[in-house]
């Protein structure tokens, strides 16, 4: 695949999931499900701070990789 192509690739699939993801539900449904509590979001916001020091620890090792050598860089 080409670079070209994959950016293409890339670009679709952040479409699709955009899509997916904007009708995923009613939001006032949702909301009522989930009530007043503040559960589900204390819950999403320690998911989120989890996931972006993952992705900042796979970006680190990307880049020690690409120093090392042991992956090549474009």
């Amino acid at each position: 695949m080409s670079k070209a192509d994959w950016f293409e690739y890339v670009e679709i699939c952040g479409r699709t999931l955009a899509r997916a993801q904007a009708r995923a539900g009613d939001s006032a449904r949702i909301a009522g499900y989930l009530g007043a509590s503040d559960k589900f979001d204390a819950a999403i916001a320690k998911f989120a701070t989890r996931y972006a020091d993952r992705a900042e620890q796979d970006h680190a090792a990307l880049h020690k990789a690409i120093r090392s050598g042991r992956v090549k860089s474009d």
